[in-house]
Protein backbone atom coordinates (compact mmCIF):
# COMPACT_ATOMS: atom_id res chain seq x y z
CA UNK A 1 0.00 0.00 0.00
CA UNK A 2 1.26 3.46 -0.93
CA UNK A 3 0.44 6.15 1.61
CA UNK A 4 0.22 9.91 1.19
CA UNK A 5 -1.62 12.94 2.56
CA UNK A 6 -3.76 13.38 -0.55
CA UNK A 7 -4.75 11.19 -3.48
CA UNK A 8 -5.97 13.23 -6.47
CA UNK A 9 -8.05 11.34 -9.02
CA UNK A 10 -7.76 12.98 -12.44
CA UNK A 11 -4.75 14.34 -14.30
CA UNK A 12 -6.31 17.11 -16.36
CA UNK A 13 -5.55 20.77 -15.81
CA UNK A 14 -7.67 20.81 -12.63
CA UNK A 15 -5.99 17.92 -10.83
CA UNK A 16 -2.49 18.74 -12.04
CA UNK A 17 -2.64 22.43 -11.10
CA UNK A 18 -3.96 21.51 -7.65
CA UNK A 19 -1.17 18.95 -7.22
CA UNK A 20 1.36 21.69 -8.03
CA UNK A 21 -0.13 23.90 -5.30
CA UNK A 22 -0.27 21.15 -2.67
CA UNK A 23 3.01 19.34 -3.29
CA UNK A 24 5.36 21.70 -1.38
CA UNK A 25 3.47 21.15 1.88
CA UNK A 26 1.79 17.74 1.49
CA UNK A 27 2.56 14.26 0.21
CA UNK A 28 0.56 14.06 -3.01
CA UNK A 29 -0.24 11.16 -5.33
CA UNK A 30 -2.08 11.98 -8.56
CA UNK A 31 -3.76 9.12 -10.44
CA UNK A 32 -4.62 9.53 -14.13
CA UNK A 33 -6.60 6.83 -15.93
CA UNK A 34 -5.13 7.48 -19.38
CA UNK A 35 -1.63 6.95 -20.74
CA UNK A 36 -1.08 10.72 -20.89
CA UNK A 37 -2.26 13.59 -18.73
CA UNK A 38 -4.82 16.02 -20.14
CA UNK A 39 -6.10 13.44 -22.62
CA UNK A 40 -9.75 14.48 -22.50
CA UNK A 41 -11.22 17.99 -21.97
CA UNK A 42 -7.87 19.67 -21.22
CA UNK A 43 -6.34 18.63 -24.51
CA UNK A 44 -9.47 19.45 -26.52
CA UNK A 45 -10.00 23.10 -25.71
CA UNK A 46 -10.20 26.18 -27.92
CA UNK A 47 -7.61 27.47 -25.45
CA UNK A 48 -8.40 31.17 -25.35
CA UNK A 49 -8.04 33.52 -22.37
CA UNK A 50 -11.12 35.79 -22.43
CA UNK A 51 -11.43 38.26 -19.51
CA UNK A 52 -15.16 38.79 -20.18
CA UNK A 53 -16.12 35.13 -20.36
CA UNK A 54 -18.95 34.11 -18.05
CA UNK A 55 -20.62 36.14 -15.30
CA UNK A 56 -19.18 38.03 -12.33
CA UNK A 57 -17.73 35.15 -10.26
CA UNK A 58 -16.18 33.49 -13.32
CA UNK A 59 -14.69 36.78 -14.46
CA UNK A 60 -13.29 37.22 -10.95
CA UNK A 61 -11.58 33.82 -11.20
CA UNK A 62 -10.16 34.87 -14.56
CA UNK A 63 -8.92 38.16 -13.10
CA UNK A 64 -7.27 36.28 -10.21
CA UNK A 65 -5.54 33.97 -12.70
CA UNK A 66 -4.15 36.82 -14.80
CA UNK A 67 -1.09 37.39 -12.61
CA UNK A 68 -0.03 33.80 -13.17
CA UNK A 69 -0.46 34.01 -16.95
CA UNK A 70 1.34 37.34 -17.26
CA UNK A 71 4.35 36.30 -15.18
CA UNK A 72 4.65 32.51 -14.76
CA UNK A 73 7.69 31.19 -12.91
CA UNK A 74 10.29 30.99 -15.73
CA UNK A 75 12.01 28.07 -14.03
CA UNK A 76 8.81 26.02 -14.39
CA UNK A 77 7.20 27.66 -17.42
CA UNK A 78 10.17 28.65 -19.63
CA UNK A 79 8.03 29.98 -22.50
CA UNK A 80 5.17 32.51 -22.54
CA UNK A 81 1.75 30.94 -21.95
CA UNK A 82 -0.26 33.69 -23.69
CA UNK A 83 -0.15 34.98 -27.28
CA UNK A 84 -2.16 37.98 -28.46
CA UNK A 85 -5.33 37.09 -30.34
CA UNK A 86 -8.28 39.48 -29.91
CA UNK A 87 -11.97 38.58 -29.94
CA UNK A 88 -14.56 39.69 -32.47
CA UNK A 89 -18.15 39.39 -31.27
CA UNK A 90 -20.93 39.52 -33.87
CA UNK A 91 -24.57 40.16 -33.07
CA UNK A 92 -27.55 38.99 -35.08
CA UNK A 93 -31.03 40.43 -34.52
CA UNK A 94 -32.19 37.39 -32.55
CA UNK A 95 -29.05 37.56 -30.39
CA UNK A 96 -29.29 41.18 -29.25
CA UNK A 97 -30.86 40.34 -25.88
CA UNK A 98 -28.32 37.60 -25.17
CA UNK A 99 -25.46 39.92 -26.12
CA UNK A 100 -26.75 42.71 -23.87
CA UNK A 101 -27.13 40.30 -20.95
CA UNK A 102 -23.68 38.76 -21.42
CA UNK A 103 -21.70 41.91 -22.19
CA UNK A 104 -23.44 44.59 -20.14
CA UNK A 105 -20.76 46.51 -18.25
CA UNK A 106 -17.91 44.44 -19.70
CA UNK A 107 -14.66 46.39 -19.61
CA UNK A 108 -12.37 46.45 -22.62
CA UNK A 109 -15.01 45.61 -25.22
CA UNK A 110 -15.34 48.31 -27.90
CA UNK A 111 -18.26 48.58 -30.36
CA UNK A 112 -17.08 48.58 -33.98
CA UNK A 113 -18.83 48.97 -37.33
CA UNK A 114 -19.77 46.00 -39.44
CA UNK A 115 -17.37 47.09 -42.21
CA UNK A 116 -14.59 47.11 -39.62
CA UNK A 117 -15.67 43.64 -38.48
CA UNK A 118 -15.43 42.55 -42.12
CA UNK A 119 -11.86 43.85 -42.31
CA UNK A 120 -10.92 41.92 -39.18
CA UNK A 121 -12.53 38.71 -40.45
CA UNK A 122 -12.92 38.96 -44.24
CA UNK A 123 -15.10 35.85 -44.52
CA UNK A 124 -18.11 37.58 -43.00
CA UNK A 125 -21.38 38.43 -44.67
CA UNK A 126 -21.99 41.79 -42.91
CA UNK A 127 -25.66 41.75 -43.91
CA UNK A 128 -26.19 38.78 -41.59
CA UNK A 129 -25.41 40.90 -38.49
CA UNK A 130 -26.69 44.04 -36.81
CA UNK A 131 -23.74 44.94 -34.55
CA UNK A 132 -20.19 43.98 -33.64
CA UNK A 133 -17.59 44.61 -30.95
CA UNK A 134 -13.91 43.86 -30.43
CA UNK A 135 -12.05 42.89 -27.27
CA UNK A 136 -8.31 43.33 -27.76
CA UNK A 137 -7.18 41.80 -24.45
CA UNK A 138 -7.86 38.20 -25.50
CA UNK A 139 -5.04 35.70 -25.87
CA UNK A 140 -4.36 32.15 -27.01
CA UNK A 141 -3.26 29.83 -24.19
CA UNK A 142 -0.50 27.29 -24.67
CA UNK A 143 -2.38 24.57 -22.81
CA UNK A 144 0.24 21.85 -23.24
CA UNK A 145 3.02 24.09 -21.88
CA UNK A 146 0.72 25.05 -19.01
CA UNK A 147 -0.14 21.44 -18.14
CA UNK A 148 3.45 20.23 -18.42
CA UNK A 149 4.62 23.14 -16.28
CA UNK A 150 2.16 22.29 -13.52
CA UNK A 151 3.24 18.64 -13.69
CA UNK A 152 6.89 19.71 -13.46
CA UNK A 153 6.10 21.94 -10.49
CA UNK A 154 4.18 19.15 -8.78
CA UNK A 155 6.99 16.63 -9.22
CA UNK A 156 9.59 19.10 -7.97
CA UNK A 157 7.49 19.51 -4.85
CA UNK A 158 7.58 15.75 -4.34
CA UNK A 159 4.24 14.73 -5.88
CA UNK A 160 3.98 11.35 -7.58
CA UNK A 161 2.03 11.39 -10.86
CA UNK A 162 1.02 7.88 -11.93
CA UNK A 163 -0.51 7.29 -15.38
CA UNK A 164 -2.76 4.44 -16.56
CA UNK A 165 -4.35 4.20 -13.13
CA UNK A 166 -8.07 3.71 -13.71
CA UNK A 167 -9.70 3.59 -10.28
CA UNK A 168 -11.62 0.40 -9.52
CA UNK A 169 -12.82 1.12 -5.97
CA UNK A 170 -12.64 3.70 -3.21
CA UNK A 171 -13.11 2.42 0.32
CA UNK A 172 -13.50 4.24 3.60
CA UNK A 173 -10.89 3.23 6.19
CA UNK A 174 -10.34 4.12 9.84
CA UNK A 175 -7.48 6.37 8.73
CA UNK A 176 -9.24 7.84 5.69
CA UNK A 177 -9.57 6.35 2.23
CA UNK A 178 -8.10 3.50 0.20
CA UNK A 179 -8.14 3.94 -3.57
CA UNK A 180 -7.78 0.67 -5.47
CA UNK A 181 -6.33 0.36 -8.97
CA UNK A 182 -6.02 -3.28 -10.06
CA UNK A 183 -3.60 -4.74 -7.47
CA UNK A 184 -2.38 -1.38 -6.22
CA UNK A 185 -3.75 0.40 -3.15
CA UNK A 186 -3.28 4.10 -2.40
CA UNK A 187 -4.14 5.25 1.13
CA UNK A 188 -4.69 8.84 2.27
CA UNK A 189 -6.91 10.76 4.68
CA UNK A 190 -8.11 12.92 1.74
CA UNK A 191 -9.27 11.98 -1.74
CA UNK A 192 -9.68 14.79 -4.28
CA UNK A 193 -12.19 14.08 -7.04
CA UNK A 194 -10.83 15.98 -10.06
CA UNK A 195 -12.11 13.47 -12.61
CA UNK A 196 -13.99 15.91 -14.84
CA UNK A 197 -16.79 14.18 -16.75
CA UNK A 198 -16.21 11.08 -14.60
CA UNK A 199 -16.50 12.90 -11.25
CA UNK A 200 -19.98 11.57 -10.39
CA UNK A 201 -18.82 8.06 -11.27
CA UNK A 202 -15.80 8.41 -8.97
CA UNK A 203 -18.11 9.53 -6.16
CA UNK A 204 -20.25 6.43 -6.75
CA UNK A 205 -17.17 4.24 -6.26
CA UNK A 206 -16.82 5.86 -2.83
CA UNK A 207 -20.47 5.15 -2.04
CA UNK A 208 -21.51 8.80 -2.37
CA UNK A 209 -24.49 10.23 -4.25
CA UNK A 210 -23.80 12.22 -7.42
CA UNK A 211 -23.88 15.98 -7.69
CA UNK A 212 -25.82 15.79 -10.93
CA UNK A 213 -22.91 16.88 -13.11
CA UNK A 214 -23.66 17.21 -16.83
CA UNK A 215 -20.90 16.28 -19.29
CA UNK A 216 -21.67 18.06 -22.56
CA UNK A 217 -20.01 17.51 -25.93
CA UNK A 218 -18.40 20.39 -27.81
CA UNK A 219 -17.15 19.63 -31.34
CA UNK A 220 -14.58 21.29 -33.59
CA UNK A 221 -14.00 20.91 -37.33
CA UNK A 222 -10.52 21.51 -38.76
CA UNK A 223 -10.62 23.23 -42.16
CA UNK A 224 -7.96 24.55 -44.55
CA UNK A 225 -7.20 28.19 -43.82
CA UNK A 226 -8.89 30.40 -46.45
CA UNK A 227 -6.58 32.68 -48.42
CA UNK A 228 -8.55 35.70 -47.17
CA UNK A 229 -7.26 35.03 -43.64
CA UNK A 230 -3.67 34.15 -44.50
CA UNK A 231 -2.46 37.76 -44.77
CA UNK A 232 -2.85 38.40 -41.05
CA UNK A 233 -0.50 36.51 -38.69
CA UNK A 234 -3.19 36.10 -36.01
CA UNK A 235 -6.77 36.91 -37.06
CA UNK A 236 -9.27 37.26 -34.21
CA UNK A 237 -11.27 34.62 -32.44
CA UNK A 238 -14.86 35.05 -33.69
CA UNK A 239 -18.03 34.45 -31.66
CA UNK A 240 -21.59 35.22 -32.86
CA UNK A 241 -24.69 35.91 -30.78
CA UNK A 242 -26.67 33.70 -30.64
CA UNK A 243 -23.92 31.09 -30.39
CA UNK A 244 -24.41 29.10 -33.60
CA UNK A 245 -20.68 28.44 -34.19
CA UNK A 246 -17.36 30.04 -33.34
CA UNK A 247 -14.11 30.20 -35.28
CA UNK A 248 -10.42 30.46 -34.56
CA UNK A 249 -7.79 30.74 -37.32
CA UNK A 250 -4.84 28.66 -36.14
CA UNK A 251 -1.59 28.58 -38.14
CA UNK A 252 -2.52 27.05 -41.52
CA UNK A 253 -5.91 25.83 -40.30
CA UNK A 254 -9.32 27.24 -39.50
CA UNK A 255 -10.96 25.74 -36.43
CA UNK A 256 -14.74 26.02 -36.49
CA UNK A 257 -16.74 24.80 -33.53
CA UNK A 258 -20.32 23.75 -34.09
CA UNK A 259 -21.14 25.17 -30.62
CA UNK A 260 -22.97 21.98 -29.66
CA UNK A 261 -23.74 21.32 -26.02
CA UNK A 262 -25.34 17.88 -26.09
CA UNK A 263 -25.36 15.92 -22.84
CA UNK A 264 -23.33 12.73 -23.05
CA UNK A 265 -22.20 9.86 -20.90
CA UNK A 266 -18.51 10.12 -19.92
CA UNK A 267 -16.45 8.63 -22.75
CA UNK A 268 -13.62 9.34 -25.17
CA UNK A 269 -15.65 11.91 -27.09
CA UNK A 270 -15.67 12.21 -30.86
CA UNK A 271 -17.45 14.58 -33.22
CA UNK A 272 -20.76 13.37 -34.62
CA UNK A 273 -20.91 13.71 -38.42
CA UNK A 274 -24.44 15.13 -38.46
CA UNK A 275 -23.60 17.64 -35.73
CA UNK A 276 -20.57 18.78 -37.72
CA UNK A 277 -22.59 19.07 -40.92
CA UNK A 278 -25.31 21.15 -39.27
CA UNK A 279 -22.81 23.44 -37.52
CA UNK A 280 -20.73 23.99 -40.62
CA UNK A 281 -23.89 24.80 -42.57
CA UNK A 282 -24.67 27.54 -40.03
CA UNK A 283 -21.10 28.84 -40.46
CA UNK A 284 -21.50 28.88 -44.24
CA UNK A 285 -24.77 30.84 -43.92
CA UNK A 286 -23.00 33.61 -41.99
CA UNK A 287 -19.83 33.74 -44.10
CA UNK A 288 -18.58 33.61 -47.67
CA UNK A 289 -16.80 30.36 -46.94
CA UNK A 290 -17.80 27.08 -48.56
CA UNK A 291 -16.63 23.88 -46.89
CA UNK A 292 -15.10 21.62 -49.52
CA UNK A 293 -12.60 19.68 -47.45
CA UNK A 294 -12.37 18.61 -43.82
CA UNK A 295 -8.85 18.11 -42.46
CA UNK A 296 -10.11 16.52 -39.27
CA UNK A 297 -12.26 17.01 -36.20
CA UNK A 298 -12.37 16.46 -32.48
CA UNK A 299 -14.78 16.69 -29.57
CA UNK A 300 -14.41 17.12 -25.85
CA UNK A 301 -16.68 16.93 -22.82
CA UNK A 302 -17.18 20.07 -20.76
CA UNK A 303 -18.73 19.31 -17.37
CA UNK A 304 -21.38 21.56 -15.85
CA UNK A 305 -23.10 21.78 -12.48
CA UNK A 306 -26.78 22.74 -12.31
CA UNK A 307 -25.93 26.43 -11.75
CA UNK A 308 -22.83 26.61 -13.95
CA UNK A 309 -20.39 27.23 -11.09
CA UNK A 310 -17.62 24.80 -10.05
CA UNK A 311 -18.15 22.21 -7.33
CA UNK A 312 -15.30 22.70 -4.87
CA UNK A 313 -15.12 21.50 -1.29
CA UNK A 314 -15.54 18.57 1.07
CA UNK A 315 -18.57 16.38 0.60
CA UNK A 316 -20.91 16.85 3.59
CA UNK A 317 -21.68 13.12 3.57
CA UNK A 318 -18.09 11.86 3.95
CA UNK A 319 -15.05 13.12 5.80
CA UNK A 320 -12.05 13.69 3.58
CA UNK A 321 -13.75 13.42 0.18
CA UNK A 322 -13.05 16.67 -1.69
CA UNK A 323 -14.77 17.67 -4.92
CA UNK A 324 -12.84 19.64 -7.53
CA UNK A 325 -15.03 19.44 -10.62
CA UNK A 326 -17.56 21.21 -12.83
CA UNK A 327 -15.23 23.74 -14.46
CA UNK A 328 -17.44 23.88 -17.57
CA UNK A 329 -15.86 25.87 -20.43
CA UNK A 330 -13.63 28.10 -18.29
CA UNK A 331 -11.42 25.48 -16.64
CA UNK A 332 -8.22 26.34 -18.50
CA UNK A 333 -8.23 30.11 -18.04
CA UNK A 334 -9.30 29.90 -14.38
CA UNK A 335 -7.13 26.93 -13.38
CA UNK A 336 -4.55 29.00 -11.44
CA UNK A 337 -7.21 30.69 -9.30
CA UNK A 338 -9.19 27.48 -8.79
CA UNK A 339 -6.04 25.64 -7.69
CA UNK A 340 -5.30 28.41 -5.21
CA UNK A 341 -8.87 28.22 -3.92
CA UNK A 342 -8.71 24.43 -3.68
CA UNK A 343 -5.46 24.57 -1.73
CA UNK A 344 -6.91 27.12 0.71
CA UNK A 345 -10.05 25.04 1.34
CA UNK A 346 -8.05 21.84 1.76
CA UNK A 347 -5.44 23.26 4.11
CA UNK A 348 -7.18 26.13 5.94
CA UNK A 349 -10.87 25.43 5.43
CA UNK A 350 -11.52 28.87 3.94
CA UNK A 351 -10.20 31.27 1.32
CA UNK A 352 -9.52 34.99 1.19
CA UNK A 353 -11.35 35.33 -2.11
CA UNK A 354 -14.75 34.69 -0.58
CA UNK A 355 -15.68 32.43 -3.51
CA UNK A 356 -15.45 29.22 -1.49
CA UNK A 357 -18.99 29.57 -0.18
CA UNK A 358 -20.41 30.22 -3.64
CA UNK A 359 -18.80 27.06 -5.03
CA UNK A 360 -19.44 24.85 -1.97
CA UNK A 361 -20.80 21.44 -2.98
CA UNK A 362 -23.48 21.57 -0.30
CA UNK A 363 -25.56 23.86 -2.52
CA UNK A 364 -25.86 20.99 -5.01
CA UNK A 365 -26.84 18.47 -2.37
CA UNK A 366 -29.71 20.74 -1.28
CA UNK A 367 -31.33 20.93 -4.73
Amino acid sequence: MKTSDVVIVGGGIAGTSLAARLAPSMRVVLLEAEASAGFHATGRSAAVFVPNYGDGPIRELTRMSRTFFDAPDPDVFPHPLLAKRGLLRLVQAEGEAAYAAAMGGAAGTVPISLPEAGRLFPLLKPERFVAASFEADVHDIDVDAMLQGFARQARRGGAEIVLEQRVDAIECDVDGWIVRVRDERYAAPVVVNAAGAWADAIAALAGLPPLGLRPCRRSVAILPLPEALSAEPRPPFVVPFPLRWFAKPDAARLLVSTADEDEAEPHDAFADEMTLAEGLHRFEQDTRFTVTRLLGSWAGLRTFTSDGYPAIGFDPAANGFFWFAGQAGFGIQTAPALAELGEALLTAGSSRSGLGGLFDVRRLREV
